[in-house]
């Protein structure tokens, strides 16, 4: 019963994701979705898993740390939540790739601790919230100018957490000026930053509208938290 009911809240959410891709003219291949388990017990992971889900994004790495054994191999973890300095040598043992990378600090903790290459998106506090994690616009292009000199840390991209809303029409001002940062950055730097972590359940459309690439969709997979 309970994967039944996985199955028509993935092919929402699929169907969601392809309508909006539809009215933007883009492909379906283009958005990459990543199943947010924060909070979700391993069972919740392996349903995900059996309906086909290989990403899976988390938000403490202590939670990962425990989760992360007792769910089916083979699939990819990332790391979306805040991370602290300290727990970078954690964090790189664990994940495939971390969506919030929001300091030259702490980028280069995890270059020191990372044994494999690991790509990482750089988050932006784009809309300028006090209690919201990321870094300044204004301080981005230097991070990313240190990591092309790094050999294992790779940035991939931009990631950002807009202030929360009922109306997901006013998150979109945050998803467009966070687009048009890559974009200036990419022309600065003349680094290439495909990736864009944007969206989650209640604004996945507006985020594909402006161009997300990565939308981290946990409540409308796995049922309110």
């Amino acid at each position: 019963m309970m994967s039944e009911i996985f199955e028509e809240r993935l092919e929402k959410v699929e169907q969601r994701i392809s309508a909006a891709c539809e009215k933007t003219g883009r492909e379906r291949d283009s958005i990459t979705l990543l199943a947010v388990s924060k909070t979700k017990p391993p069972e919740a992971v392996r349903e995900a898993a059996a309906c086909g889900l290989r990403l899976f994004g988390e938000n403490r790495i202590q939670e990962a740390q425990a989760k992360i054994p007792m769910c089916p191999a083979g699939l990819e973890w990332h790391l979306i939540g805040h991370l602290q300095t300290n727990k970078a040598k954690v964090a790189a043992r664990y994940f495939q790739m971390i969506h919030s990378v929001d300091s030259l600090k702490l980028l280069q903790a995890l270059e020191n601790h990372a044994s494999v290459t690991l790509p990482v998106l750089l988050q932006v506090n784009i809309s300028g919230e006090a209690a919201k994690f990321g870094m300044k616009p204004d301080e981005v292009a230097g991070v990313i100018e240190a990591a092309n000199q790094m050999s294992k840390c790779e940035v991939h991209g931009l990631m950002t957490i807009p202030p929360f809303s009922p109306d997901p029409e006013k998150t979109r001002v945050h998803f467009s000026n966070l687009r048009k940062l890559r974009d200036q950055l990419q022309s600065e730097t003349g680094t290439p930053l495909p990736e864009l972590s944007m969206g989650m359940s209640h604004d996945l459309e507006v985020a594909i509208e402006e161009g997300s690439t990565w939308v981290r969709i946990g409540t409308d997979l796995f049922g309110t938290r």
